[in-house]
């Protein structure tokens, strides 16, 4: 089964929902807002991605903790990214053994069959 990770009002969320459901394909969404992720499935999630691509650090959340100024370490990061789901970019899906971070259109049509 694939997942989807995000929250509903997210414009990126809303498309990929929006492509899953255009094309059949069957998923769980998760909402950070109802059920947060742990710590755990952050560190699961780099053992396949980047920080640099997890870490939403062009949002607005990112701006208003002021994260940049603290200059944390990856175990930092992770630690802000527990607290906070907010702060991971969106969204996030597991399918099978990979790990699809943001929305592209022309790579979900690569990746994603119906």
């Amino acid at each position: 089964m694939t997942h989807i990770y995000g929250i509903k009002n997210c414009g990126s969320v809303k498309k990929a929902l929006q492509f899953f459901d255009t094309h059949a394909l069957p998923y769980t969404f998760h909402d950070f807002k109802i059920s947060p992720v742990s710590r755990e499935k952050i560190e699961s999630w780099l053992k396949k991605s980047d920080m640099s691509v997890l870490l939403n650090n062009k949002g607005t959340t990112y701006r208003t903790l002021g994260i940049k100024a603290l200059e944390l370490d990856d175990n930092g990061k992770i630690e802000w990214m527990s607290n906070h789901n907010l702060l991971l970019k969106r969204p996030i899906i597991e399918y099978g053994d990979q790990l699809v971070v943001g929305y592209d259109q022309s790579h979900y049509e690569g990746i994603f069959q119906s």
